[in-house]
Order: C-alpha cells, then structure tokens, then sequence
C-alpha cells in the first residue's frame, strides 16, 4: 500500500498510521484526521445493509437516553419552534421524534432511508448529526454542506467517538465498524471550527458543537 496520501478533510499530507487486518490507515498531518485507505472501504450496498441491522427503535428507552445529550445541546441553544435538521437520521430517526414532541421543527435526510433532496434545499436553525460524520467518504465535501444550510446563529450538533494521540488505537473498538472510515481528534474539530467559518467550538466528550 502507498506510505502517503492526501487527507479527505484537509487536503493535507497523511501518512501511514496503522495496518490492522490488511487494512491501511493514514493520519493527516495537517487537521490531525485518521481514515481508512478508500480502497478498504465497503460499497453502498453493504453499507446499507449494515445500518439495517441496526436496532434503532425510537421508542426504546436505552435508544432515548443514548442521543440526550443532543437533545439537551438543542435545547439549551434553542426555543421549541427553532428549525432543525436530522441529517443522517438512519432507520430510527429517535432525535427526531423527541424534538418533535418538544414543538420544535425538525426535518430528516438519509442518504439510504430518508432520501429527500428538498431537505437540502432549505436553511436550519440547528442541524444534528448523531454517529454519522465517522462514516463520510467526502468529509470536505459534507461539512460544506451542512455549513451552509444553517442560518446566522445557527448550529451543528455532531456526536462521534473521538480519538486521541493517547489511545491505543488498535484495540479501538470504534474503528472495528466496517463503515466508520473517518475519525477526528479535537485538532481536526478546530480546523472544521476555521475552515468552515463557525463562531465557536465546544467539545463534551462524544459531543462535538459547532456555532455559526
């Protein structure tokens, strides 16, 4: 396998940073990014099968208490009647439901199961992304997206594993997911706060705010 590549984020310098499994793994060298070599990545096919083994019942309480601190986020920046976007929603679009509940506006896109272009057509006053940005295979790509379907004062509220330099990142059991290809260290979530043009950056764990 190639030592370098260029980052998918960055467009940075990446180097050789693991091979587990006959797998290649690079890390950027400029935003920090640690992804999978495209060439190991699943087809669209097995990536949907996957999710569909997800059991993502909206209506399960483990589920509900798994995403609240998304909901939280929502609410502590935001009024019930606020514009909201579930990008991402998958086959149990849970944050949804719960917003929904609580009078706010939500919208859902899913590439697979919500596929509703008009989605992208319109602005947001917050857009969530609850374990979904490990899975772009064009995170440049993506992060323009949803940067710019956001209003003034606006926010994108992302939950993800993030990594950092000291773990050990082959008994990480996040990256062991065949569709999670692109992983973050608050490093990169600093490059997306400057290249995207966000206000401000707050990180609680898994939970990853990104303010207009």
């Amino acid at each position: 396998m190639s030592l370098k590549t260029q980052c998918l984020l960055c467009q940075g310098p990446a180097g050789i940073f693991e091979e587990i499994a006959q797998k290649g793994y690079f890390a950027c060298q400029n935003c920090g990014a640690v992804f999978l070599d495209s060439r190991f990545h699943v087809s669209t096919q097995e990536e949907k099968a996957r999710y569909e083994t997800h059991n993502n019942d909206v209506d399960d309480p483990g589920y509900q208490r798994f995403v609240q601190p998304v909901i939280d986020a929502v609410e502590q920046s935001f009024f019930p009647d606020c514009r909201g976007l579930d990008f991402g929603a998958g086959t149990g679009p849970v944050i949804t439901k719960i917003l929904r509940e609580k009078g706010y506006a939500v919208e859902i896109y899913d590439p697979f199961f919500a596929n509703h272009p008009e989605a992208l057509e319109q602005k947001y006053d917050f857009i969530v992304c609850c374990e979904v940005i490990e899975h772009f295979r064009d995170p440049a790509k993506e992060f323009g997206l949803l940067r710019s379907l956001l209003n003034p004062r606006g926010a994108l509220f992302c939950m993800t594993e993030v990594y950092s330099e000291g773990m050990d990142f082959r008994s990480w059991y996040y990256k062991n997911d065949p569709t999670h290809i692109f992983f973050y260290q608050h490093k990169t979530c600093e490059w997306i706060r400057d290249q995207y043009q966000f206000s401000s950056l707050e990180r609680q764990g898994r939970l990853i705010q990104l303010f207009t």
